[in-house]
């Protein structure tokens, strides 16, 4: 029987794809110890609001994130979530499911965490399990693998027993299938083009936002929107 990993590094309340990516696999792995990248999708990501498309972002030190590892980064200021918190209310509190998705995500913001990774994963848990993503997630650190970029993809896919790795087309710039091959591992391309649009908040349609835009806008019915969930078996 087939079974599919993926690696990637843990984001901040991400897109729907990066959801959707997770319900196609068995294993997904949190990819956080490698460098944190200023600007990237780690600490940030992009919410709806009444004037446009607005960031989020966690507060990290800008003297340290530099040479930081993911798993090291600590949010700078630990009043980050009620911020974050009265910035989605602000912005959603209108929305068709605002009331029931934010028993779901208030207590996570005003959890008072502040390690990065751990913010990142409280969040993916917390959204796999409302949209019903029975997938498994670990840390990469939990898994025996040797260095080298490709080298230790193919050790992480070894160490959970799985024999497609599952990954975006931008790792066509530096992953080298033909280590994959060797270890009769299957490179598999996932693309978005099936995500379909629906009705958001504030007029038209973005989708490059956060999930929860989809969750605050329909609810139950989110995991319409994510393909891998309704594909047959």
């Amino acid at each position: 029987m087939t079974r599919k990993a993926a690696i990637l590094q843990s984001a901040y309340i991400p897109w729907r794809g990066y959801f959707d990516m997770i319900a196609s696999v068995d294993e997904f792995i949190l990819y956080d110890d490698v460098q944190f990248s200023p600007g990237d999708w780690r600490n940030r990501n992009v919410i709806r609001t009444s004037g446009g498309p607005k960031w989020l972002t966690i507060p990290v030190p800008k003297k340290k994130r530099i040479r930081s590892l993911i798993c090291d980064v600590v949010a700078s200021d630990p009043c980050w979530g009620a911020d974050h918190w009265n910035r989605l209310i602000e912005s959603y509190r209108k929305a068709p499911y605002f009331v029931q998705v934010a028993d779901l995500l208030e207590p996570l913001y005003m959890s008072g965490q502040t390690n990065l990774s751990s913010i990142n994963k409280s969040f993916l848990s917390a959204i796999n399990a409302y949209l019903g993503i029975e997938t498994k997630m670990s840390w990469c650190w939990e898994h025996p693998s040797s260095s080298g970029k490709t080298t230790r993809l193919v050790d992480l896919c070894r160490s959970v027993d799985c024999d497609v790795y599952v990954t975006g087309a931008a790792a066509k710039d530096y992953l080298d299938e033909s280590e994959f091959e060797k270890a009769g591992i299957r490179v598999e391309w996932f693309g978005y083009e099936n995500l379909i649009e629906y009705t958001q908040l504030h007029g038209g349609f973005i989708n490059a936002v956060s999930c929860v835009d989809l969750l605050f806008n329909c609810g139950p019915d989110s995991r319409s929107f994510l393909p891998a969930l309704n594909r047959s078996p």
